[in-house]
């Protein structure tokens, strides 16, 4: 896994192979934050990652000029991989927590200016991210939200949907809070 651009662009970490998360691709990672600095100034933005997994976009976050990042992940295993990981950045932008997304959203009283979720594509509940998202009021007037899904998943209704990208096997659909 290795860090795109920003502060530590070039930067790379092993995952161990027991590791049950597969990584957003560098190839797919690089092209929707392509996309996404079209709608996003990173540069002191606050974000939440959500679904963290190996802690690829939030390492991105970080070396891209956040002020502040959230990651949740909830296996012990790849939560401690991310802190040793920040660790070795010796950053301290990052709040690390390990939890259930759902218990984390319903109980947040923070806004993001971004927010990132990557869950298992086959999640059950993965249709109602973006409504819970929305719902919370957690995603700040004028911010961003990307889901990473699978190819089955349409979100082009949804009254937040701004586009769709895919990249192979990789889709992100991107939605947009209202400016208030």
């Amino acid at each position: 896994m290795r860090i795109i651009t920003g502060k530590y662009k070039g930067r790379h970490f092993e995952i161990p192979r027991t590791f049950k998360a597969r990584p957003t691709t560098d190839f797919a990672k690089e092209n929707i934050f392509n996309v996404l600095i079209q709608y996003v100034d990173f540069d002191e933005a606050v974000a939440l990652d959500l679904f963290s997994g190996t802690g690829s976009i939030t390492l991105e976050l970080i070396s891209r000029g956040c002020s502040q990042v959230v990651s949740v992940e909830m296996d012990r295993d790849h939560h401690r991989f991310i802190t040793d990981c920040l660790k070795k950045l010796d950053t301290d932008v990052c709040i690390p927590l390990r939890g259930d997304v759902f218990r984390f959203l319903k109980s947040c009283h923070q806004q993001f200016d971004f927010i990132f979720a990557d869950p298992p594509y086959a999640l059950k509940e993965l249709a109602s991210i973006p409504d819970l998202v929305f719902e919370k009021d957690i995603l700040k007037p004028d911010g961003i939200f990307v889901l990473e899904h699978g190819k089955d998943n349409d979100f082009s209704s949804h009254p937040n949907f701004v586009e769709h990208r895919s990249y192979g096997s990789v889709n992100f659909s991107l939605f947009k809070a209202p400016e208030k």
